[in-house]
């Protein structure tokens, strides 16, 4: 198994266990920019990819209007408007 994918019991988590959702909407240009660099980091390091669509989402529409694109990791917010891939990676544990 690669390291960047085994799972060390003292650092939680592996990037194969994460998921990284994206919030976007359609015809938003960041989004689709935020949405490259995700699904290259994801597939690369084995971790589950979402998107969500903040105009068919009530909840989401009210969080986080203002700040889309919004990358959530396991459900919390990693970062928004702008995805760094380097940082992303961190936060996934590679």
């Amino acid at each position: 198994m690669s390291p960047l994918l085994r799972r060390d019991k003292n650092r939680g988590p592996g990037p194969a266990d994460r998921t990284v959702t994206l919030v976007a909407k359609p015809g938003c240009h960041l989004c689709d920019d935020a949405r490259e660099v995700i699904v290259r980091v994801t597939a690369e390091l084995g971790a589950a990819f979402e998107e969500k669509d903040i105009t068919q989402d009530p909840e989401l529409h009210h969080l986080y209007w203002e700040q889309i694109p919004v990358t959530l990791i396991d459900g919390r917010q990693h970062d928004f408007w702008r995805v760094d891939e380097k940082r992303l990676r961190t936060a996934l544990g590679a």
